[in-house]
């Protein structure tokens, strides 16, 4: 017995369609431990592919987060787009 014949292709890190609506997944970090929270999302960031966007949400202003990824990852461009006091949204763009 044989199985169907699939192509398998690398699969994208967006969409691909042009559409520049897309909107950026959001990742709300407030409701993930403490203890494994940077590397979550580190690995969010990992499927993000260049020019595309991943909005984080945190409990604080997650500067050493942004350094982290920065040193590990190189430049990316940060736009915050609220600023506490109770959550701070900010878009990470990658290079």
């Amino acid at each position: 017995m044989t199985g169907p014949d699939l192509t398998l292709s690398p699969m994208p890190t967006a969409c691909g369609c042009g559409d520049a609506g897309h909107e950026a997944p959001e990742l709300d970090v407030r409701t993930i431990p403490h203890s494994i929270r940077h590397a979550v999302v580190l690995g969010a960031w990992s499927a993000i592919g260049g020019g595309a966007s991943l909005v984080i949400v945190a409990p604080h202003d997650p500067k050493p987060l942004l350094a982290q990824i920065a040193d590990r990852d190189g430049p990316l461009t940060v736009t915050y787009l609220d600023e506490g006091p109770r959550a701070w949204r900010l878009r990470l763009t990658r290079a």
